[in-house]
């Protein structure tokens, strides 16, 4: 575990581009910068866990002098890069004038996770004072997960942390829920594995019932507006996304075919409140693309015997030189015409 001393004249500050949701194979960069004007600094970035005794470690990524600021950039995102990133700055040999950044929460979501994060009530939206269960279902062993949860102002945490909080197994059951349980919520392995992330938030009022794992291109996305004082709870209410009008007055918003423009972040309004945003992701299909590929793949099959003997009478005409060589030309003439193959027509030797 790393030790800093925390400079008041100067503070490091992190950010995050293009944004802290990604996708499996998306680029991210951490950003350092420190707040004043000053130059000579070394920038460090680190990952933030928590040890059994709920103390806060940092695990060294990569460190550089870069002057007034400094990028450290992953280039294709994977599942075992969500987390939480800090970032230092040091200055004076040896260093003594040290700062450390705010924290910056990374989550990616990916094709095939080891773990599933399973949520009861299956939705990202909750009310308050509701019982809120999170389980880690692995297909060949369920045991050995730990659910942990992200929330702002440093609070990196196993979910048993929560004031009514509990883990059985990798079961986290959390028996009334507190606006304090809104957060970034994943399972997490002894040995660095990690699960999709889940945004969780709870609130008080009208919630957004929307899914809880991405959505595949081609499924249909249903999103419905919940009251918890009302019976039935399901609202007829006007929907948006990010930000704009989609469906107005209506008790579910109904979306066919999904696809990745899809995306984005969706909130629901009646007269009673309005809901949190929730970001929707889309996965692509990859039924969808294999069957892309095959056509492709078949297409280049089918005409790849005529690209074959055009290939050999060239190579023989080339050779040739004789009085044949009349024929192998109208005869590639006509090979032209039926596989629509843009030869020159001029002879090639």
């Amino acid at each position: 575990m790393s030790d800093f001393s925390i400079s008041d004249k100067a503070q490091a500050v992190l950010s995050v581009s293009p944004q802290t949701w990604l996708t499996e194979g998306d680029p991210v960069t951490l950003i350092c910068e420190v707040n004043s004007s000053s130059t000579g600094w070394t920038f460090s970035w680190f990952t933030v866990t928590v040890s059994s005794d709920y103390r806060y470690r940092y695990e060294l990524l990569s460190d550089s002098s870069r002057g007034a600021g400094g990028n450290y950039t992953v280039s294709s995102a994977a599942l075992k890069h969500t987390g939480v990133y800090v970032c230092t700055a040091e200055r004076g040999k040896p260093a003594n004038n040290t700062t450390i950044s705010n924290t910056q929460l990374i989550w990616v979501t990916g094709v095939s996770p080891p773990v599933s994060l399973i949520v009861s009530p299956s939705r990202t939206q909750h009310f308050t004072f509701v019982s809120l269960s999170l389980s880690c279902e692995d297909q060949s062993n369920s045991t050995g997960w730990t659910v942990r949860r992200y929330r702002d102002s440093w609070r990196l945490e196993d979910c048993s942390s929560s004031m009514s909080g509990s883990q059985t197994g990798s079961t986290c059951t959390i028996r009334d829920t507190f606006t304090e349980d809104t957060g970034v919520y994943w399972c997490q392995s002894e040995s660095g594995e990690k699960s999709h992330p889940v945004n969780i938030t709870v609130h008080f009022g009208v919630i957004l019932e929307s899914p809880v794992h991405p959505v595949t291109e081609g499924e249909t996305l249903t999103l419905r507006c919940l009251y918890k004082h009302t019976t039935p709870p399901n609202l007829r209410a006007d929907f948006y996304k990010d930000g704009s009008l989609i469906q107005s007055q209506t008790t579910e918003m109904i979306i066919s075919n999904v696809s990745k423009s899809h995306e984005g972040f969706y909130s629901c309004k009646h007269p009673d409140g309005e809901s949190p945003k929730s970001w929707i992701s889309v996965t692509v299909s990859h039924s969808g693309y294999l069957i892309s590929v095959l056509h492709t793949l078949s297409s280049v099959l089918a005409v790849s015997p005529y690209l074959l003997v055009t290939v050999v009478l060239i190579f023989k005409c080339c050779r040739m030189r004789g009085k044949y060589l009349s024929d192998l030309l109208h005869y590639i003439y006509y090979i032209q015409l039926n596989t629509k193959l843009v030869i020159m027509r001029k002879p090639i030797c």
